[in-house]
């Protein structure tokens, strides 16, 4: 609870965002040469990764149980791979800083055609109609998945307080989980308004005792839709986590 004060006096008190920690129930391997940017499931419950890099940027279908890939797609060393999302049986890949969007044939994982984007690309998902995408900012774009035209934008702001930094995207239950890059924080995010309606503290996830020198920061939500269940991991984190929430 949220509560606003003058010279002593409160003047009104409001929820703020549930405060959520999270408990792993399962651990998988996770490669650590994976500089993880997208994470999802396809509708058949197959894991789907994309990973970042100049020269190591790659789109693969992966094996939850070993972290091997079973298949995978390597990018021209000039992009930098990012955010991924599969829709309607095509795969939208964004780069970061190429302003290019890549499509793919989720089925047999052949390139397709390129969009062009005016923003640097971060996260992506989608609604079941339209892709949602991040690039950094506050502001969420909802776009055309035919086009690539954008359809409108959503402020995502915490307290009236916007939110920045907002990375790698999922799409759960009716509400849009996105990363804060550079922190341990992932935001639950009304899609209608872009208020903050959750936050999730997952410091710790990873144990310092599988830290190396290079171990980056937490990036990548993935629901499975065959059961639910919810998957982090991060950029070249050794460990895929499937969780629960705790409210705090």
């Amino acid at each position: 609870m949220l509560c606003i004060f003058i010279a002593g006096v409160s003047v009104g008190c409001h929820a703020g965002p549930k405060q959520y920690g999270v408990k792993v129930v399962a651990t998988y391997p996770h490669s650590r040469e994976s500089y993880t940017q997208g994470l999802y499931f396809s509708k058949d419950g197959t894991l789907y990764e994309t990973t970042g890099g100049y020269g190591t940027s790659n789109f693969m279908k992966v094996d939850i149980l070993s972290g091997k890939a079973l298949q995978s797609v390597s990018f021209n060393k000039k992009f930098f791979g990012e955010g991924s999302v599969a829709l309607n049986g095509k795969v939208y890949i964004l780069t970061w800083e190429n302003h290019l969007v890549f499509v793919y044939d989720e089925a047999t994982m052949t390139y397709e055609k390129t969009y062009s984007w005016p923003y640097e690309g971060w996260g992506i998902t989608t609604d079941g109609t339209n892709l949602i995408l991040s690039t950094g900012s506050a502001t969420l774009y909802y776009v055309n998945p035919d086009t690539f035209k954008i359809l409108k934008r959503v402020n995502v702001t915490s307290s009236d307080r916007p939110m920045r930094l907002l990375n790698e995207l999922e799409w759960i239950d009716g509400k849009i989980w996105s990363n804060v890059y550079l922190s341990n924080l992932i935001l639950i995010i009304n899609p209608d308004n872009g208020k903050v309606e959750g936050i999730v503290d997952c410091t710790g996830l990873l144990p310092d005792s599988l830290r190396k020198a290079d171990t980056d920061v937490l990036n990548g939500i993935a629901r499975n839709p065959l059961t639910g269940k919810i998957y982090l991991t991060g950029k070249l984190w050794p460990q895929l986590y499937e969780v629960e929430l705790i409210e705090k």
